[in-house]
Order: structure tokens, then C-alpha cells, then sequence
């Protein structure tokens, strides 16, 4: 299979998380605005909160196996913020697995903290490539920072890939919020109903 292929596939995948997160931001709006989400959408809330860890997981691995991929196999060299984003993202596939095994719904607190971080790095990374002229940075001549080594749908390289898969992550650990009335004290998640759903 070609560099080619492989990166259209992982653009692909990009392209389908970004929608998945752009449907769950919306939702979250339409739950802050109306004071609850429509009732035809709870069951699938509910749904993706049971499978967020999963999710999260797979991810964090593909997203993980792809800059693998992309360094190993492509022969891309990795820049100095690649190698940042990497450091974000490589631990939230044991982060994420071990929430999965202990069933541990507060994930969200220890993931967000690298997500974040992975998020600002893979934006600035990203303007770097768009405007090179316009963003500084000292990175090394021999692998610059705003080389573009795929480029996919008019707008995803790798750092814009990278920028998908750390908002699903920071999406699905929001999104395995504990359930209601666990004991847990937990805040209502930003997809809440108005009314409790009985367990």
C-alpha cells in the first residue's frame, strides 16, 4: 500500500472526527440554550458516553500508530513540534486504557491537561505551515517545522491530523461523564437533559 493511500486514510479518519466533534459542540449548545437536549438525541448520548473510553483508546492508539507510520515507514522526519505533540498524545493510550479497564468515567482529568497542551501545540504547528512568513519559530534547519509532507482535502497535514485527534480525545474524556447519581459529586456534562434519566 502507498504513502499515499495510508495518509488518505488517516485524512479520512481525521475528516470523520472532526465532523463527530463539530455534531457534539453543536449539541452542546442547542443542551445550553434550550436548557436540555431533544429526547431523540439522549439515547445516542447515552450511548457514545458507554463506548467514550473505547473510543478514546482507539484514538489515541491510531492517532499513535499513524505518526509511527508517518516516521517509520513514510520516512517523514519528525520536527521538533512534532515531537511535542507526540509526547501529548503517546501517553493517552495507556491513559486511556486504564480508565477502559477500571471503568474510570473521571478520565477527563488527567487526559485534558495533555490534550490541551497537544491542541495549542498542533495549532501553532499548523499556522507555522500555513504561514510561514508570519509565525516565528526557531526550529532546525535540517527538519524546518513548516515543511508540508501531506497535504489532504485542501486542509489537513499532519499537525492539522495531530489537531483532530487531540479534540476527539478532549470530546470523548468530556463525554464519559459518570452516571447520574453514582456518588460521585460530579458536575452535569455540558450534554445534559433536564430531567434525570432513571437507572
Amino acid at each position: 500500500m502507498s504513502v499515499d493511500v495510508v495518509s488518505t486514510f488517516f485524512a479520512l479518519l481525521a475528516v470523520l472526527g472532526l465532523v463527530f466533534v463539530a455534531v457534539v459542540i453543536v449539541l452542546g449548545v442547542v443542551a445550553k440554550v434550550s436548557g436540555g437536549l431533544p429526547a431523540a438525541v439522549v439515547p445516542w448520548r447515552d450511548s457514545i458516553s458507554e463506548l467514550a473510553l473505547p473510543l478514546g483508546f482507539a484514538v489515541a492508539l491510531t492517532t499513535t500508530l499513524g505518526s509511527l507510520y508517518m516516521s517509520q515507514i513514510a520516512k517523514f522526519p519528525p520536527c521538533e513540534l512534532c515531537w511535542f505533540q507526540r509526547i501529548c498524545m503517546y501517553p493517552n493510550v495507556i491513559l486511556f486504557a486504564v480508565a477502559w479497564w477500571r471503568r474510570d468515567r473521571d478520565v477527563r482529568f488527567y487526559v485534558l491537561p495533555l490534550v490541551l497542551i497537544g491542541i495549542g501545540i498542533s495549532t501553532y504547528h499548523y499556522l507555522l505551515e500555513r504561514f510561514p512568513d508570519s509565525v516565528s519559530y526557531s526550529c532546525t534547519n535540517d527538519i524546518p517545522c513548516e515543511t508540508v509532507w501531506v497535504w489532504k482535502f485542501h486542509f489537513l497535514s499532519i499537525p492539522g491530523m495531530a489537531w483532530v485527534g487531540f479534540a476527539l480525545l478532549a470530546t470523548l474524556s468530556i463525554l464519559a461523564r459518570p452516571r447520574s447519581g453514582s456518588g460521585t459529586g460530579d458536575t452535569v456534562s455540558e450534554l445534559s437533559t433536564s430531567e434525570e434519566v432513571p437507572q
